[in-house]
């Protein structure tokens, strides 16, 4: 039987790919897609959003809710200079796509409470949606199946501070807050698990734009503006959390290895905003997630070459340089 999940999502580059994955893979009855201030301008992330459900042909088929404009406490801080526009300038005529009048918190709380302990969440931007919904109805941890999140590192480095990995960075109150809410988590970090597994280097790329595919195509041009600042801070290529995330909970056969930690995320740091604790077992915490640690590398880049080898095509035309393909 499909999965069924919602993906909250900050929508650029990476979380594109997200949602393509929730969109094509057989495995996968996405429910919903929530709105969290994140990547790029709210505006922005939502106008991305349903670039993607065009790309997949899947326009109107998914509802689409606003969520969460700021972080809880704190002013938004974007990453533009990491994803331009998150899209790499595409656009397309926007008539007719409307998101739903339903705020995507009460979407959160309301969905997972019509069938408790049936869907699961995947959390790909900042937490903000999620940790507001857990403060609306107590019962919402209880009544998500497994709550997914891209974010933090395991005792790595940071990518938006040397400390702090940006989901985190962007509203540490919200993580903080749903590691304390009895959620059933897995989490994915950016440090180690995506600078090893989830990189994918210009040969990768060529390899995927040579598909000649409209998602191919999509794939190519989303990833451009990451690929080149990736390699100017020293990775070799782009980087793919976001779909893995959503990839580990559609194949659980991709991961490799996992242990339980207790994570905490610092608030109040000086130097360490957003940095997440995660503690391995010997210092007396009980463990409130999964942290995953290693994935089969080769099989999560054979997923993502697959699906975009798919003959899906867009409901609309791209405009603004359309991707080839």
């Amino acid at each position: 039987m499909p999965v069924p999940l919602i993906i909250d999502t900050d929508t650029a580059q990476d979380d594109c790919v997200a949602l393509l994955v929730g969109l094509l893979d057989a495995e996968a009855d996405l429910r919903a897609v929530t709105m969290v201030a994140g990547n790029v301008g709210f505006d922005y992330q939502v106008r991305n959003a349903f670039l993607t459900l065009n790309a997949a042909g899947r326009l109107g088929t998914v509802p689409v809710h606003l969520g969460c404009r700021r972080p809880m406490v704190r002013p938004w801080v974007g990453a533009e200079e990491v994803h331009g526009d998150g899209v790499g300038g595409l656009d397309m005529d926007m008539t007719g796509c409307e998101p739903e009048a339903e705020h995507a918190v009460d979407a959160l709380v309301r969905l997972a409470a019509e069938r408790p302990g049936e869907i699961s969440v995947v959390a790909i931007g900042p937490l903000t949606n999620i940790a507001t919904a857990a403060l609306k109805d107590p019962e919402f941890a209880n009544n998500v199946k497994k709550l997914y999140v891209m974010g933090g590192s395991n005792n790595g480095r940071g990518n938006i501070t040397a400390a702090a990995e940006f989901n985190f960075f962007v509203d540490p109150e919200a993580a903080k807050a749903v590691f304390a809410a009895g959620f059933d988590i897995v989490v994915v970090p950016w440090d180690p698990v995506t600078l090893r597994h989830a990189v994918f280097g210009r040969e990768r790329l060529a390899e995927i734009a040579a598909i000649g595919t409209p998602l191919a195509g999509f794939f190519d041009r989303v990833c451009a503006a990451t690929l080149e600042f990736d390699e100017s801070v020293g990775i070799a290529g782009t980087t793919h959390p976001d779909s893995l995330t959503v990839a580990l909970l559609l194949h659980p056969e991709l991961l490799v290895r996992s242990s339980g930690y207790h994570v905490d995320v610092e608030t109040a740091g000086t130097l360490t905003t957003g940095y997440a604790a995660m503690s391995w077992g010997v210092h007396g915490l009980e463990p409130n997630a999964e942290v995953v640690e290693e994935v089969d590398a080769e099989g999560f880049a054979a997923l993502i070459t697959t699906m975009l080898a798919a003959p899906a095509a867009p409901d609309r035309a791209f405009t603004g340089g359309a991707p080839t393909g």
